[in-house]
């Protein structure tokens, strides 16, 4: 019996997980590309940053939305209906002719983005044991980062060897094949729809919006979100312009970060299922992550070294990821699993949004450094939000 349930959340988390990393793949698809753009289109770095503003303001607003239907109607049909999306966005970023065919691409993918948190975690509560929920966020988190890692070396491989076009013919492809494995594993992610606590007395769809906790977490994600933006989608360029590394060596240093924080993700997910407060491990990781950053963005290291610091700052990162996931959970109310993790992820969504206007322009003016500790400081505004969210979840 006890083996029959282990190998049933074996299948569940790793399941979750390869739809999870494909997800993050996908948030790379235009980002990791935008040298190769700006070279062939003519565009500016603000422009290159809107379409991640576009991508993450359309998954921002969808994830809110999409809480509620997976609330409603279950998790399964949503994360299909995303990974078909996906698909689709890299077939139209393979025949993109100007910036209005990157911006279409922007849009959908961002679409297909928006439904994987709240469909993922409600997938999670539901269908794995709560022993291993600690375990399944881990793994949940590092197959994130090892979708974010995948990106860089995948289309920086084929566009090399084939042109960025048929590396995007190739990521179309990527997508079908998951898709078509998690059809063929459908039993293992159905979920039933969420029901109120009493029936004579149901609770209403937006009561969880009162609480405060919920608002708590929403802005950890906004802040924490924004400085890794700056990595995610400007770290290549930042580190071309102060050190005059390479483009294949600045795009290894950024899946050397995700490989990191993937690491590190595995060591967190075992003090994730420790009786320890969630909100101070996250503070703690962050805080060093922030540091890290920080010494990176004086410029003061050298060429070599910023690149080893910038991937120790992905394993600080990583460290905290299933302390994250386990706070938000102990502030979710059970009845609500899917509009909370919608709206609260919605914050990461925003922070994707926002990060690029902020720091888009600065790039522009060649201010590489002040990015690198801007971004470092908004980090360490994070810290007080997670102790927030702490301090409301045991008021609660």
């Amino acid at each position: 019996m006890r083996s029959a349930i282990f190998k049933n959340d074996l299948t569940v988390i790793s399941l979750v997980g390869l739809a999870h990393g494909s997800s993050h793949f996908g948030h790379l698809l235009l980002p990791v590309m935008f040298p190769v753009f700006k070279q062939e289109f003519g565009l500016s770095y603000s422009e290159l940053g809107l379409l991640m503003t576009v991508f993450f303001v359309v998954s921002g607003v969808g994830q809110a939305f999409a809480g509620f239907l997976v609330d409603r109607w279950g998790a399964r049909p949503l994360m299909f209906m995303a990974l078909a999306l996906f698909a689709a966005a890299s077939l139209l970023a393979a025949g993109a002719t100007a910036y209005s065919g990157l911006m279409a691409v922007a849009a959908l993918a961002g679409l297909a983005n928006a439904t994987f948190h709240p469909v993922d975690f409600t997938i999670l509560n539901q269908r794995v044991s709560p022993e291993r929920l600690g375990y399944g966020f881990s793994a949940h988190g590092l197959s994130g980062n090892l979708g974010w890692a995948a990106a860089p070396v995948f289309f920086a491989t084929l566009t090399a060897m084939w042109g960025w076009r048929s590396a995007y013919v190739a990521a179309a492809g990527v997508y079908v094949l998951v898709l078509a494995l998690l059809i063929v594993h459908r039993s293992h992610l159905q979920t039933h729809a969420a029901q109120p606590k009493s029936q004579a007395q149901p609770t209403h769809t937006l009561a969880f919006m009162k609480l405060p906790v919920v608002w708590w977490c929403f802005v950890f994600f906004l802040l924490s979100t924004i400085t890794l933006a700056v990595i995610q989608g400007y770290s290549v360029s930042i580190l071309k312009a102060m050190h005059g590394i390479s483009f294949e060596s600045a795009t290894l240093t950024l899946t050397a970060y995700m490989l990191c924080g993937a690491v590190g993700m595995l060591w967190g997910g075992y003090i994730a299922t420790r009786p320890i407060h969630s909100d101070r491990v996250v503070s703690g990781a962050m805080l060093i992550a922030a540091f890290l950053l920080a010494i990176c963005g004086t410029g003061l290291l050298g060429a070599t070294l910023t690149m080893v610091v910038l991937a120790a700052t992905g394993f600080a990162v990583g460290v905290g990821g299933p302390s994250r996931d386990m706070m938000i959970k102990k502030a979710t109310p059970a009845e609500s699993t899917g509009r909370v993790y919608g709206l609260v992820y919605s914050g990461l969504d925003i922070g994707f949004a926002i990060s690029p206007l902020l720091f888009g322009p600065m790039l522009d003016r060649g201010w590489y450094s002040a990015a690198l500790i801007g971004a470092a400081l908004v980090l360490m505004l994070s810290v007080v939000a997670a102790l927030g969210v702490g301090h409301r979840t045991r008021l609660v």
